[in-house]
């Protein structure tokens, strides 16, 4: 009796006390996370302030953005334009069109840890989206913004007070996006709905080709034990390039056929001869003139 009295005692206390709130993502930090209270620590940025100040009032506990009785119709009961809010009067300032929410540096093609943070688990799935490439942030966010589910992901595992999942994002994204991730839990009527802003790397620039090295620079070069077939060709010079220089020379030359050079080394003979014999007679001539002179003298 005693039991049961103190039983009688809490219940009223217990009906009158607030539902236990469940989950939100803190990686990549969501806006709920970041912006709410019990989140993270960037409620004082310009973004969580404007937020709260569109709000009216202070947001509710930021692992209690959900709607009930949803069963999979999202579309019908969070409209255009206030995805980031479920909706929701208590989170309306989330739904602001602003690029300035705490965000996630992410790279396109990699797989990107999740993290959400479990306060009361729930069994269910969880159906990830991420904005199509051209989102623009100054606009608020609207289910034609958001490009074919990455992944859905039901039961993944709680460690550390958080679902661990993953997704692989698509490598085309650049710029600010937004991942939204939507919890249906199967063992509530609840529906819980999330932004989570993220920024993506970059590019890198490619490194620039080495330089091509000239003919003057190869040729100049010490050949290698077993050089490369191109270095080869343009350190030797062509074939063609050596017979030229080879046949130079020869095509100066004044080249005399077999038959006119002997009649050509005849007739020099033969003028050699007849010098020789005139010398020979002029002199003999010239001694026999002197020999009958000296006769006479005597």
């Amino acid at each position: 009796m005693a039991a049961a009295a103190a039983v009688a005692g809490v219940l009223p206390l217990l009906a009158g006390a607030p539902a236990f709130a469940h989950g939100a993502p803190t990686t990549p930090i969501s806006r709920t996370a970041a912006c709410a209270a019990g989140g993270g620590t960037a409620t004082g940025t310009a973004a969580c302030k404007a937020a709260r100040a569109a709000n009216g009032g202070p947001f509710g506990t930021f692992d209690n953005l959900r709607v009930p009785n949803v069963n999979g119709n999202d579309k019908k009961f969070v409209p255009d334009g206030k995805l980031c809010s479920g909706g929701l009067d208590a989170f309306k300032g989330l739904d602001l069109a602003r690029d300035d929410f705490p965000s996630t540096t992410v790279t396109g093609g990699k797989s990107l840890a999740i993290k959400y943070r479990a306060t009361l688990p729930h069994a269910g799935s969880f159906r990830i989206y991420l904005t199509k490439q051209g989102f623009d942030p100054s606009k608020k966010l609207a289910w034609a913004d958001l490009g074919s589910k990455l992944a859905e992901i039901k039961d993944p595992p709680l460690r550390d007070g958080a679902y661990q999942m993953s997704v692989k994002l698509p490598s085309d994204r650049t710029g600010r996006h937004i991942l939204y991730i939507v919890w249906q839990t199967s063992s509530t009527p609840d529906t819980y709905y999330s932004c989570s802003d993220v920024v993506f790397k970059k590019a890198s620039t490619p490194a620039s080709a080495a330089p091509v090295a000239t003919k003057k620079s190869v040729a100049t070069k010490k050949p290698s034990a077993s050089p490369s077939p191109s270095a080869t060709e343009e350190a030797a010079p062509a074939p063609a390039a050596a017979e030229e220089t080879s046949e130079a020379p020869q095509q100066t030359q004044a080249i005399t056929p077999v038959g006119e050079q002997s009649q050509v080394t005849l007739g020099h003979g033969i003028v050699a001869g007849a010098l020789l014999l005139g010398g020979g007679v002029l002199a003999y001539a010239l001694i026999n003139g002197l020999l009958r002179k000296r006769r006479e003298n005597r």
